[in-house]
């Protein structure tokens, strides 16, 4: 369902928004802009729980990072 709301803000900004996103679709990119923020169960969040869960890419992981920090140790400082 969707809700109504009513924003204030700069003339120059909102004569921006029109401008570069266009009439009718301003709507739209403010949600996409906020969701990340206001949402804790982003598409991205639950890829990284289900990788985490997975012990076969969590080992993959680890042996990944300890050969970074082997690469780490043979740089001339």
């Amino acid at each position: 369902m969707q809700k109504r709301m009513t924003i204030t803000m700069d003339e120059d900004v909102y004569e921006g928004l029109f401008r570069v996103v266009g009439r009718g679709k301003v709507s739209q990119f403010l949600q996409e802009l906020a969701r990340p923020h206001v949402l804790k169960n982003t598409a991205l969040d639950e890829g990284y729980r289900a990788m985490a869960a997975d012990p076969q890419y969590e080992a993959e992981a680890g042996e990944w990072i300890d050969g970074l920090i082997g690469d780490l140790s043979n740089d001339a400082r």
